[in-house]
């Protein structure tokens, strides 16, 4: 398992635009020797929502949708009553594909393109890493 490393200023902005984004105000991550707070204000600066990668794959482009953080991959909310849709799915650019749990944090999983989703690569439960791949899809 991949520790996070809370002093990396994207990880940091990407933990502010999830916590803007889920309406929370602050968070407090206490580690021995260390302590990161983060207080999210109206004009807190976003993040990007996902890394992403591309790679070639028989002259279609693939992009991998993968994990902004370490934490416990469910591909629907974990208090939802029904199962995800069945793969290939149709998604929009801010859709939410997925969500991390990290403690009692859950954060959504944004699509950042307009695409098609063809497979999924992290199983329901699973821990990920930072850069991990969830999902894979072919972009509009």
């Amino acid at each position: 398992m991949t520790a996070v490393d809370f002093s990396d200023p994207a990880t940091i902005a990407f933990l502010a635009a999830a916590l803007e984004a889920a309406g929370v105000d602050g968070i407090e991550i206490d580690r021995p020797g260390r302590k990161l707070r983060i207080v999210v204000g109206r004009d807190a600066p976003g993040a990007a929502p996902l890394v992403q990668t591309m790679q070639e794959t028989s002259g279609a482009v693939s992009e991998k949708v993968t994990a902004p953080i370490m934490g416990v991959f469910h591909s629907h909310h974990p208090a939802a009553a029904t199962a995800p849709s069945a793969l290939p799915l149709e998604v929009v650019s801010g859709e939410i594909v997925g969500f991390l749990c990290v403690g009692s944090i859950l954060l959504p999983v944004n699509a950042t393109k307009a695409g098609v989703l063809t497979r999924r690569l992290a199983g329901d439960g699973s821990v990920v890493g930072y850069g991990d791949p969830l999902f894979e899809y072919e972009p509009h």
